[in-house]
């Protein structure tokens, strides 16, 4: 029987999921973000998935085993919305990915925006402490756009990483100081973008997207199965054709 079969969880309210990213902690990893979020933080990168309505509704175990049919990956980031909004849920997904992936140790780092003293004295819900128990690197704290550092693993940097686990403190992954990257991701007619976004990315991608616009379309060169590019600007969107990138993977 699987591991987590016998477990009576609610639906995850799934914004976007990505199977394969190197640009949300450190190896290869599959991620998660989550539809609806209590805060309305100026500036913030997914104003699309704040509300609190229905997006993509599936089971932890089922979006569990589509993410781990990924080969390779190492470990699983959480970031939305507000992930602790459905923290019972992603906890499930948690347990249900490692065991499946008995053999690969997965890691989990998560996004917040609430603060983890705040998290631990007053949970927002019963699953919170489930889900910090199986968290190993927390990024908590609201973003604020005036200390946008443009460096690191996180929005700002009132934002502060939490090793709440060893399992990625040996890493040598630079959480707060790292170059940021990111993944551009196109699928289904919709841009995923994957990663935390350098100063100027999101405009250049906006403006790179009315260029394509106005491109004929037999001049777009689309290239099934290539990788992302990772970036810090663009300077060129190639068509990533794979089923498993952006909204309605599984």
């Amino acid at each position: 029987m699987n591991a987590c079969s016998s477990r009576s969880v609610d639906l995850l309210n799934v914004a976007a999921t990505c199977r394969l990213t190197h640009a949300l902690g450190p190896g290869p990893r599959a991620a998660v973000w989550v539809q609806g979020c209590p805060f309305d933080c100026a500036g913030c990168v997914a104003p699309d998935w704040i509300p609190d309505r229905p997006a993509r509704l599936v089971a932890p175990a089922e979006l569990a085993a589509g993410l781990c049919s990924a080969s390779g990956i190492t470990g699983l980031t959480f970031s939305g919305g507000e992930p602790m909004s459905q923290a019972a849920g992603l906890a499930e997904l948690v347990r249900c990915a490692r065991a499946l992936r008995p053999d690969q140790d997965l890691s989990l780092v998560c996004f917040t925006g609430y603060r983890l003293e705040q998290l631990r004295r007053t949970p927002s819900n019963a699953g919170v402490v489930d889900l910090l128990a199986q968290i190993d690197v927390l990024v908590d704290g609201r973003y604020v756009a005036s200390r946008d550092d443009n460096r690191g693993l996180r929005g700002s940097d009132n934002q502060r990483i939490h090793h709440l686990t060893d399992r990625l403190r040996a890493s040598g992954y630079d959480f707060e100081g790292r170059r940021r990257t990111t993944e551009i991701m196109i699928a289904g007619g919709e841009v995923l973008t994957v990663g935390m976004p350098a100063h100027g990315l999101l405009a250049t991608l906006d403006e790179a997207k009315e260029r394509v616009r106005d491109v004929p379309s037999g001049r777009v060169r689309r290239t099934a199965g290539q990788r992302p590019v990772r970036v810090d600007r663009i300077s060129r969107i190639s068509r990533v054709d794979r089923p498993s990138l952006g909204r309605t993977d599984t």
